[in-house]
């Protein structure tokens, strides 16, 4: 065979990987219309797309159901693993992860392997310090697209544990706490950045604990709160991530880290979740639990999205009596209505020249 015809062989094994990868990477959010999408994406016959649909299916990456205009694609699930551990004094989260949990995994990238271990190591070794709980369940399921893993616990349950210690009204202001980062009820064995940064890692991150559930989804403006049916019984943490993807543990890591140390020094802050029960965010005390920690950062951004209107206290509480306390910190925010916009210039205007050089914003309309 000839260089040319090699080549010739080369781009077109190239293409049907790529054509393939984009079916498995979208199957899930077009069951019943991918043939469509592909076809339209790569500008190929119809035919052709089922072709590589049909070479999914027998290699056992996809299920289908129902006849031709009614037919459906699925990812098939390709491996299922699942274990207990009690947890005892010599529990390690390290061996765990290269004996049983690293091997389940399969052939993955360097930098989705590393994102895993991450993961892995820092939600059981939160169970393992945190929990007060007696066992640890990890769970594994892949399909040809994406690994999902589940970290549960029958402990004491975080939100509630975090509640309690630092006083709190509401397990969702717990949720606020571990949103900004540098939260941890044992302060002399771990930093608080754990929970921070893994949930920033995965395309979804979830954790049911208590009476409330926290989503947090790469690309989505919001991170999601919701009530449990039921109250749910320890921490159970939920991490989903694509088999193939860009995203890199350093990435991660530069968004929030700066300086020659790494420092952790900028957060941002979802101040949607310090309402409580709908109560508006007009007072003093509200803010201040806004404020709770932030100065333990170089740079916070005040994330106003889902906050439709703030009162004159609240905003002066930040963005004047708090900015001049601390002149070195940077303090930003984004997703401001006019409304909120002109109460912060308000505070702002009355400030000193330093914290007003210092405040800026992007505004929503």
């Amino acid at each position: 065979m000839g260089s040319k015809q090699r080549r010739i062989n080369n781009t077109g094994r190239s293409r049907g990987e790529d054509v393939r990868r984009f079916i498995l990477e979208n199957v899930e959010r077009h069951p019943t219309d991918i043939a469509k999408r592909v076809a339209s994406h790569f500008r190929i016959t119809r035919q052709a797309v089922h072709k590589h649909l049909s070479r999914l299916v027998l290699d056992g990456s996809l299920t289908e159901t129902g006849q031709t205009r009614s037919r459906s694609y699925a990812l098939a699930p390709l491996a299922g693993w699942n274990r207990t551990y009690t947890l005892e004094a010599t529990l390690a989260e390290d061996v765990v992860w290269m004996r049983d949990v690293r091997p389940e995994l399969g052939q993955l990238p360097d930098n989705v392997l590393r994102i895993w271990q991450h993961g892995f190591t820092e939600m059981f070794n939160n169970a393992i310090d945190h929990s007060e709980g007696t066992k640890i369940h990890v769970e594994i399921r892949r399909t040809a697209a994406t690994t999902e893993m589940i970290v549960a616990d029958d402990g004491v349950g975080i939100f509630r544990k975090i509640q309690s210690r630092m006083r709190l009204l509401d397990e969702r202001h717990a949720i606020l706490e571990l949103s900004k980062g540098k939260l941890t009820t044992d302060p002399t064995r771990h930093t608080g950045e754990g929970i921070f940064f893994t949930s920033r890692m995965f395309d979804s991150f979830d954790i049911v604990s208590g009476d409330v559930s926290f989503s947090h989804t790469t690309g989505e403006e919001f991170d999601w709160i919701r009530d449990n049916a039921q109250s749910a019984t320890g921490t159970t943490v939920w991490m989903r991530l694509a088999n193939r993807t860009n995203r890199t543990t350093k990435k991660i890591f530069d968004q929030y880290v700066s300086g020659e140390n790494y420092d952790f020094g900028r957060t941002v802050v979802p101040v949607v979740l310090a309402q409580y029960a709908g109560d508006p965010l007009v007072s003093r005390s509200q803010a201040k639990r806004v404020l709770a920690r932030v100065d333990l950062f170089h740079t916070v951004v005040f994330d106003f999205l889902g906050v439709t209107s703030i009162g004159q206290a609240f905003a002066d509480e930040i963005f004047r009596v708090f900015a001049t306390a601390h002149p070195d910190m940077e303090l930003l925010f984004v997703h401001a209505t006019a409304a909120v916009s002109r109460l912060i210039a308000r505070a702002r205007s009355t400030a000193g020249a330093n914290v007003r050089s210092r405040a800026t914003g992007k505004r929503r309309s």
